[in-house]
């Protein structure tokens, strides 16, 4: 017991240790990085709103939040209809969507020789106007003056028939500004365009579309301007050599179907050359 006594005594030493390293620690660097990202996503947001139509708006929201399905099968082709058309038997029974009275299928009419009889003379006029569509793709690669005016087409396969979509660039117009006065660009691609359609004996529709113009303006023009660069393109194609019986309708859509988000932008500017079905 005397020998504990002389022993050295035991010192414990607590270390206070303070986590996250005092005032020298990065919890609120993350802190800071959130708030300035929930900012800038709050001012890009007030932006939007402003800077953008109400039609644009819609357009944001529907695709952020998707509600109607394009497809409802997948398939190989892009568009509504898997890549085929609306006229195929086989993709509509696919689909589930049934037949129409424009194209009834075999199962509709139990079988009888009258469905598939039209069901074959629509694939028939389908593969024609493919044809044709494709002959006029093909155009494009003869020359870089042909790829240049080409760039002002589109087509498509409609119900309705072979659509020949002509439109406006932001640098080659097709009409003088305003004015139903074609430009030397559409004058050339009319003879083009008399020339395909000299490949077919349907009848043709000529449809003028215009951009939107500001609501503040007293005269809104857009009525009367697409009416008229419709009539100036049947103009055209007729002293191209189309033959004036084949037109069977001219119609101005002023701006009520823009082919673009903005309806004021120039793309909205064009005409719709339809060859129509037979049976239309």
């Amino acid at each position: 017991m005397a020998g504990q006594g002389n022993a050295a005594p035991v010192i414990i030493k607590r270390k206070k240790v303070v986590a996250g390293g005092g005032h020298h620690g990065g919890a609120w660097k993350v802190a800071y990085a959130d708030f300035v990202t929930a900012m800038m996503a709050f001012f890009m947001l007030m932006w939007l709103l402003g800077a953008t139509t109400e039609k644009q708006r819609k357009g944001i929201a529907d695709y952020f939040n998707p509600t109607i399905p394009i497809n409802r099968v997948s398939g190989g082709g892009d568009g509504a209809f898997g890549g085929d058309s609306i006229f195929s038997d086989q993709t509509l029974s696919h689909n589930g969507t049934g037949s129409s009275a424009s194209s009834p299928t075999d199962q509709i009419k139990g079988g009888g020789t009258e469905g598939s009889a039209l069901s074959e003379s629509l694939g028939e006029e389908d593969t024609e106007l493919k044809k044709l569509q494709s002959a006029l793709e093909g155009k494009g690669g003869e020359s870089m003056t042909m790829q240049t005016l080409l760039s002002h087409v589109v087509s498509k396969v409609t119900d309705e028939g072979l659509v020949i979509e002509v439109f406006d660039l932001d640098t080659a117009p097709l009409f003088e500004k305003d004015t139903d006065v074609p430009t030397q660009a559409l004058t050339d691609l009319s003879i083009l365009l008399s020339e395909m359609i000299s490949l077919t004996e349907n009848q043709i529709a000529v449809d003028g579309f215009v951009r939107s113009y500001p609501v503040m303006i007293r005269n809104n023009p857009t009525w009367a301007l697409s009416a008229a660069r419709a009539q100036a393109m049947r103009g055209l194609l007729e002293s191209a050599g189309t033959d004036s019986v084949r037109i069977s309708r001219i119609t101005g859509h002023a701006d009520r179907k823009p082919a673009t988000v903005d309806p004021s932008a120039v793309r909205n500017n064009r005409i719709e050359i339809v060859l129509l079905r037979k049976d239309r």
